[in-house]
């Protein structure tokens, strides 16, 4: 796919971290963006630095999500570009435990699992085939490319750890549906890949202890270091604009497998 100011983009989460890193590399490009996000103060900076439009978006939300594709749609066109990273974590809650006070047993909170499942899987399914149906209505570039749709997971479908059962879920989830959705849209020239982050210095991490991040460093194989947002979006960028990646999972991560614990 060419990269130019014909082209629309939307990225969701695009406020921080990863999606506020992609949005930057696609601006950089001429690409006009809008960003979805429930951080109003965040996203409207980003979206003032890099020329676009910020919509505040709950992806959970049926109604959020059309409201902000009208609005990105009214000022930017059609997206051709889709990158899904808005998402939640779920905290460390095992599948059933043990108390050590008192020795209760207690199960897993099931409106946590729903609510995670909710953001990450089905906000990014709804997102995706909202975006899709738009792109449908756009000619082919002269490649070929229709649109191009970018997931975020996490090396955690592959390597759930205990106590993430909820957000390993949503994640494998991601990657499940991926080969499909590329499948269901190659007859309509929609490339959908997905990419799998290891660790990453977002600000979520940012606000864990120094020994904390250290040992996430140590732990990673090489390079011995955080990932950086600019990684992610350089991958992003490369799933776009090589029209031959299409139905991919791609891991992200140094080389780390997550320990059990």
């Amino acid at each position: 796919m060419k990269l130019d100011s014909s082209v629309a983009a939307v990225v969701t989460g695009g406020a921080s971290g990863l999606g506020a890193a992609t949005a930057r590399a696609l601006a950089a490009k001429g690409v006009k963006v809008a960003l979805f996000d429930l951080n109003r103060e965040l996203g409207e900076a980003v979206a003032k630095e890099i020329g676009g439009i910020y919509c505040e978006v709950n992806v959970a939300n049926e109604a959020s999500v059309v409201a902000g594709f009208a609005k990105a749609r009214a000022a930017h066109g059609q997206e051709r570009i889709l990158v899904n990273c808005a998402g939640v974590g779920g905290g460390a809650t095992k599948t059933a435990s043990r108390s050590k006070e008192d020795g209760s047993i207690r199960e897993y909170p099931l409106d946590n699992f729903y609510r995670i499942i909710e953001v990450n899987l089905v906000g990014t399914f709804r997102c995706i085939t909202k975006s899709a149906a738009g792109m449908l209505s756009l000619p082919p570039q002269e490649d070929g490319d229709r649109g191009a749709i970018v997931n975020t997971a996490s090396v955690a479908a592959e390597d759930g750890q205990m106590g993430q059962v909820a957000y390993t879920a949503s994640k494998a989830g991601v990657v499940g549906m991926t080969l499909p959705i590329a499948r269901d849209l190659s007859g309509e020239n929609i490339r959908v890949n997905t990419i799998l982050p290891g660790i990453f210095d977002t600000p979520l991490l940012a606000r864990a202890p120094e020994n904390v991040k250290a040992g996430l460093r140590a732990s990673v194989p090489f390079p011995k270091r955080l990932g950086r947002a600019d990684e992610y979006a350089h991958l992003a960028l490369t799933m776009i604009e090589n029209g031959y990646f299409n139905g991919e999972d791609v891991r992200l991560d140094g080389a780390i497998r997550m320990a059990p614990r």
